[in-house]
């Protein structure tokens, strides 16, 4: 069923099986997170378990040889194991019904479904998922992803609740086919980053509470040795988290991929600025911030290539470029005035 908006025919029918794979999309996101979470823990408690008979003896003769002749039975996947490979393909379920929501949208505005806020949210956390996915894409990391889909679900749900907008045609600034070319490049980029600040956020507490290795945070959880009050239920949460080496080369291939492409968005942007208003740049609210954000990630690669930087210092300066990227979606596109404050963008 077709209505008319503004002079320009919206499919209503289209627009509410956006609706409902959006919020199906959210559903399923959030079961699959629940399920990492639960193979987080029990792949980790499995670990945990083996290093106990590892150090009782037990499977060994006393000087540890093997019984000759005696064929060994291949260790049986923990239930930690098949949870998480179960929940990986739910994710891709969800991102289904997640890109089928952005598709419908299109279809029932008839132009590229990134027109106001909402839309865009919801693009940038396709992008982030599928950045997920790819990145943690081996087994032992696939947990990670867990953390990828809070961010997710919540930003989905803010745009969902407070920021959703009925289909309906774009302001006349917006209609130009640099929407689609600017709009979706920084959205996949800012969803690529989006990643990599949450490895940096999970490497920062790692290095804090936990250990830079992979075996020592189970050695002190199995001897009981600093984890009491608060700081060892924290260290035995965090003991749940790959080792910080892992967190800190993903969030590095991330922003190797997403900073260039961020910087092809921006040029985009100016190029576009110029084509609308007359000028290739004039420090908008919107402008200026996606350049502080653009030479932080810079300084982020330089300081991860030079020495005495590469492990902390650097975790800090990409975490302030993903604070930066929220700060310039939410509070420059809904609190400040600006050129990019109509329509959400």
């Amino acid at each position: 069923m077709a209505a008319t908006v503004n002079g320009v025919p919206v499919d209503e029918t289209m627009a509410r099986y956006s609706d409902l794979l959006f919020g199906t999309a959210i559903t399923i996101y959030v079961l699959a997170m629940a399920m990492f979470l639960v193979s987080l823990a029990a792949v980790r408690s499995r670990k945990l378990a083996d290093k106990s008979l590892v150090g009782a003896g037990v499977g060994t003769t006393e000087t540890g040889a093997r019984t000759p002749g005696k064929l060994e039975q291949a260790p049986r996947r923990s239930f930690g194991d098949k949870l998480g490979n179960m929940a990986y393909p739910v994710v891709i379920v969800g991102l289904l019904a997640h890109i089928g929501s952005i598709v419908f949208r299109g279809m029932a505005t008839d132009r590229a479904p990134w027109g106001n806020m909402y839309e865009f949210i919801s693009l940038t956390c396709a992008a982030c998922v599928v950045a997920g996915l790819v990145v943690l894409r081996k087994p032992e990391h696939r947990p990670l992803i867990s953390f990828v889909l809070l961010p997710v679900t919540l930003l989905m749900f803010i745009g969902g609740r407070y920021l959703y907008t009925d289909a309906a045609p774009v302001v006349p600034a917006l209609k130009s086919y640099w929407l689609a070319i600017h709009v979706s490049i920084i959205s996949i980029s800012s969803g690529v980053l989006l990643v990599s600040g949450v490895a940096s956020v999970l490497y920062l507490i790692k290095m804090r509470w936990g250990t830079q290795t992979a075996d020592e945070p189970y050695d002190s959880l199995v001897d009981g040795t600093g984890m009491k009050g608060f700081g060892g239920a924290v260290r035995r949460v965090v003991a749940h988290i790959p080792n910080a080496d892992t967190l800190d080369r993903l969030a590095y291939k991330c922003v190797v991929f997403g900073f260039p492409l961020f910087g092809l968005g921006v040029i985009c942007g100016a190029i576009w600025a110029e084509s609308a208003w007359g000028r290739f740049w004039g420090w908008d609210p919107k402008e200026t911030v996606s350049f502080i954000a653009w030479v932080i990630y810079a300084a982020y690669l330089h300081a991860r290539a030079t020495a005495g930087w590469r492990n902390t210092a650097a975790a800090w300066i990409n975490v302030a470029g993903f604070v930066a990227l929220l700060f310039n979606l939410f509070i420059i596109n809904l609190v400040v005035s600006g050129l990019h404050s109509y329509q959400g963008l």
